[in-house]
């Protein structure tokens, strides 16, 4: 070992039995080569993070400490490990946008000078999904609100029905009886 070594070495091993001030001339003398590693590592816009992970890490272990290689390289494979977890965590995390208008980005990456037949084919294919009685209460709604009604609707092609209300699944929207039966609605 170099004396430099022999000297963080001796500093780590005053540090782990004595006291906060032996700590912190440890940290010191090493602080700025840490910070260095994580930075040749990490890129120098993690560096600082990473270095006080590391020194957070070392302290803990320091008690452990027993001296078989040098300080320096003790301390140098405790950043090395935590600049490791830095990129595993990061790989399992998705990566957020930026983005105040999320849906005009989304919309602005579709193809361009394509049918929108894609979204009737999924919505068509969701409706056909949905139990008979919400399906129903689903289109009459939509309907509704083309029409400017939003508690009742009138089947199409009936000539003045009755139209008496009643509510289902406690979903707010009213599903149309005609003549004491409840209307079909057309899905096509």
């Amino acid at each position: 070992m170099r004396s430099d070594d022999e000297h963080v070495t001796m500093l780590a091993l005053v540090a782990r039995n004595e006291g906060p001030e032996d700590v912190e001339f440890f940290i010191r003398a090493v602080y700025t080569d840490v910070r260095r590693f994580v930075a040749y590592l990490a890129g120098a816009h993690q560096a600082e993070d990473l270095t006080q992970e590391t020194f957070l890490r070392a302290l803990g272990s320091l008690p452990g400490f027993a001296g078989r290689s040098s300080g320096r390289t003790w301390l140098l494979s405790i950043a090395r490990r935590v600049v490791v977890d830095r990129f595993r965590s990061a790989a399992r995390r998705p990566v957020v946008a930026d983005l105040t208008d999320w849906q005009s980005a989304a919309e602005n990456c579709r193809q361009r000078g394509l049918t929108e037949m894609e979204d009737v084919v999924a919505l068509t294919d969701l409706l056909h999904r949905l139990p008979l009685e919400r399906r129903e209460a689903f289109v009459l709604g939509l309907q509704g609100q083309r029409s400017g009604v939003t508690r009742s609707a009138q089947p199409i092609g009936e000539e003045r029905p009755k139209v008496d209300s009643c509510r289902h699944s406690g979903c707010g929207h009213e599903i149309p009886v005609v003549d004491g039966h409840r209307s079909e609605v057309n899905h096509d």
